[in-house]
């Protein structure tokens, strides 16, 4: 596993020269910016990637991180097909690879269709997505399937498939600029949607304008806001519910709006909570909930991420949040709510993946549905599996109960991404495991085959960003001789084991039929093709016809807009909703208790969060798997003081020429305990990190503490894609979207004992 990009290292090898500059989609995060790439002279490789002034979605603006990721990767990249013998990886042909998985699948499947499971990406093109849910729900028959959906966006789905009728959000960027209230909640878009938050910041900068965020974390987003509101953690829901409580007994209804297109609003009504006592039980005084409500009464948009949908309660949050859009008017231009879809493509995989339900929204239950996708796959329809499957943490159940034997991983890396993942580790060791990506991860290390896929900058296809718009994604440099695109391995691979499931495996033809496929659904995309997208760059669905580029959903202006000052967003044109009666419909979700509070033998919560190098597990922003960097977990001064015995912020500062590490004092060291002999011979200046255990029931990881008054105490707050944190969470899920409760357990910590003695801010 060597690098296959050095710039220079390789002459051209066969192929035409792609144009100096290709106009392409960033794949970082699910923002869209349109890029405008260009290779290495010599080689293979980017020379130099930039925002694309031409694109629609981001007009020239893109994050440094967007360009870096992209530009000059940090992983250790794949350049040839390895499978195991003797326990070791070892380079071998495509051909020796494809026979092994070929046969090992093939014989999985003969004892059992769900034998094979499959574990997708939000960072495929549509293309190969909609190639890997074709060989995983037309090929293999199995439910043991995800598209990643269920470990982000899949409480946001349900909610929306709840209240509206169809998945994802009404609103688009276009309705930033107008709104006039921004409630931020359970996300941080400063860190994980830059070019977003820009958008974001410059509209709630205008006069009579105000972003307020909602975190338990005084997150960087917070740190921007006008107002920052921190409930306790776990408290979100409560809180949603005791603002919708405020609204009714403050008679902030849109009576007109819920009376002509709304259901269930009375139903709401009779389950609401005492608006105090929730407030009380959220952890935030009415005041809080007097100062969302009264935001309400502006065009609002409210955005909501991981911090709602990672819960067990993620489902009935996400589903209370739009239920106070819905009550208040806040539905229609400059105003809605807006899940933020994390990797670049899920959006994409929600559409065309055939996860939880076939492409463009089609009813995974419906029987016409059924028939006219296999129709179209030209496979028995009692092949199609009758159940979505449980979702990921479901999947490694099944490898350890059955009936699962066989795991298929494609760009993406549960070793590190999914909860309890020492377990996840185990279970995936004991199973016929092949992992498809581009660089070397957690999860490529117990692969049985490696199979060397091509990235950002070298593939052909599409994507959807979070607002519903489908954009091109085009190469810039050649392929080395060694690696393929997701999308030829994919359709390789079906073809041996199935022949003839894909007749057509080149990106264009794979998108026709996909498009087609979503004609006349609530997804329609069959007005799009690879030639509109040529001339308009970016269109969004529901597209029908070649003229359609859907804005606001489910909504139709009137012909005269003109309202009154008092009137809401949802007073300016007429609803209709893809629902049995053609309303929306309030949720009302209650929730449930959380898996696991904290007791006397673990007295704190941990929390976990992306950092701005965190995305998609940090594979582009990690060296190597073999040596992360250390874990650091964020505490309040008070909580390393209370649980350490090491004084607050007088006794610990940290290193400046190490952001993060703890530095103690050696009088510090010495007051619990820790031998600081070792420190004798060091300047005033040298210091000792201080390291501990993060204890849960799970597991146990080494960590260094920086003591933060940004995070609430009695919680300890670690970045959600280092490879050792998810060692520590809990597997519980939501009811309704089996999503992860990755937001909330119970740990504690322990002092180690000993320190690491550093010279110049350094480890030694």
């Amino acid at each position: 596993m060597t690098d296959r990009r050095a710039r220079g290292a390789r002459p051209l090898v066969g192929g035409r020269r792609v144009p100096d500059w290709v106009s392409t989609t960033c794949m970082r995060c699910a923002v869209g910016c349109g890029h405008v790439q260009r290779g290495v002279d010599v080689g293979y490789g980017l020379d130099t990637v930039r925002g694309d002034a031409a694109h629609p979605v981001n007009r020239g603006l893109a994050c440094q991180r967007g360009v870096e990721e992209t530009a000059d990767p940090d992983g250790e990249w794949l350049a040839q097909p390895l499978v195991r013998r003797g326990g070791e990886l070892k380079t071998t042909t495509w051909d020796v690879a494809l026979a092994r998985i070929v046969e090992e699948f093939g014989e999985t499947l003969e004892r059992d269709r769900d034998g094979v499971a499959v574990l997708g990406s939000g960072q495929q093109t549509n293309e190969a997505a909609y190639a890997l849910g074709k060989l995983a729900r037309g090929g293999f028959g199995t439910q043991y399937y995800d598209a990643n959906t269920t470990l982000c966006m899949a409480s946001a789905v349900n909610a929306y498939y709840d209240a509206f009728g169809s998945d994802a959000p009404p609103c688009t960027y276009d309705d930033i600029p107008d709104a006039e209230s921004h409630v931020v909640w359970g996300a941080n878009p400063r860190v994980a949607h830059p070019v977003m938050f820009r958008w974001i910041a410059d509209s709630a900068d205008d006069p009579d304008s105000e972003l307020i965020v909602v975190d338990p974390v005084e997150s960087e987003t917070a740190e921007a806001a006008d107002t920052h509101l921190s409930p306790d953690l776990g408290g979100d829901l409560d809180l949603a519910r005791a603002v919708l409580a405020h609204v009714v007994e403050t008679d902030r209804v849109d009576a007109e709006f819920v009376a002509e297109s709304t259901s269930g609003f009375e139903e709401l009504v009779a389950g609401l909570p005492d608006a105090a006592a929730a407030a009380e039980r959220a952890g935030v005084p009415m005041a809080a909930v007097e100062k969302l409500a009264s935001a309400l009464d502006d065009p609002t948009l409210v955005y909501w991420g991981m911090g709602v949908n990672q819960s067990v309660q993620g489902t009935d949050t996400a589903g209370a949040l739009i239920d106070c859009c819905l009550a208040t008017g806040n539905m229609g231009p400059a105003s809605g709510p807006f899940s933020l879809t994390g990797q670049a493509n899920s959006m994409g995989t929600r559409v065309c993946s055939s996860k939880g339900g076939w492409p463009g929204q089609r009813d995974f239950d419906d029987p016409e549905s059924r028939r006219l996708v296999a129709e179209e796959w030209d496979v028995p329809v009692d092949r199609l599996p009758d159940d979505t499957g449980p979702g990921p943490v479901g999947t490694v159940e099944a490898i350890a109960d059955g009936p699962v034997e066989a795991v298929y991983a494609v760009a993406t890396n549960p070793v590190a991404g999914a909860p309890e993942a020492e377990l996840v580790a185990d279970h995936l060791d004991d199973a016929f495991l092949v992992v498809q990506d581009s660089f070397r991860t957690e999860t490529t290390e117990l692969a049985d085959v490696v199979l060397p896929a091509a990235t950002w900058g070298e593939s052909d296809g599409t994507a959807i960003n979070m607002e519903r718009t489908v954009s091109r994604v085009r190469p810039a440099t050649d392929l080395p001789g060694g690696v393929r695109t997701d999308l030829d391995i994919i359709t390789t691979v079906g073809n041996a084991l199935f022949d003839g499931l894909f007749e057509v495996t080149d990106p264009r033809a794979i998108f026709d039929e996909f498009t087609a496929l979503t004609a006349g659904t609530l997804g329609d995309c069959s007005g799009i093709s690879y030639d509109r997208l040529e001339e308009e760059l970016a269109v969004r669905w529901p597209a029908p016809d070649a003229e359609s580029s859907t804005d606001y959903r489910y909504f139709e202006a009137a012909e005269d807009t003109a309202v009154s000052e008092d009137a809401t967003p949802a007073s300016a044109g007429d609803w209709s909703f893809p629902t049995p009666s053609g309303r929306a419909r309030f949720a009302g979700g209650t929730g449930r208790e959380l898996p696991e509070p904290v007791d006397d033998e673990y007295p704190l919560t941990l929390t976990t969060a992306r950092e701005a190098d965190g995305y998609n597990t940090g594979v582009r922003s990690r060296e190597s798997p073999d040596d992360p960097e250390p874990l650091v977990a964020r505490v309040h001064p008070a909580t390393v003081e209370a649980e350490l015995g090491i004084a607050g912020t007088d006794a610990v500062e940290t290193d400046p020429a190490s952001p993060g590490p703890v530095r103690i004092d050696a009088a510090s060291l010495d007051a619990v305990g820790v031998d600081t002999d070792e420190f004798a011979d060091a300047t005033d200046d040298d210091a000792g990190i201080v390291e501990v255990q993060i204890e849960s029931r799970r597991g146990n990881v080494a960590a260094r503490i920086d003591p933060d008054e940004a995070i609430p105490e009695g919680v300890v707050w670690l970045p959600i894609h280092h490879p050792d944190t998810n060692d520590l969470t809990i597997p519980a899920v939501d009811p309704q979207s089996a999503e992860p409760n990755l937001k909330q357990c119970a740990v504690r910590l322990v002092p180690k004992e000993r320190t690491v003695a550093v010279a110049g801010g350094e480890p030694a």
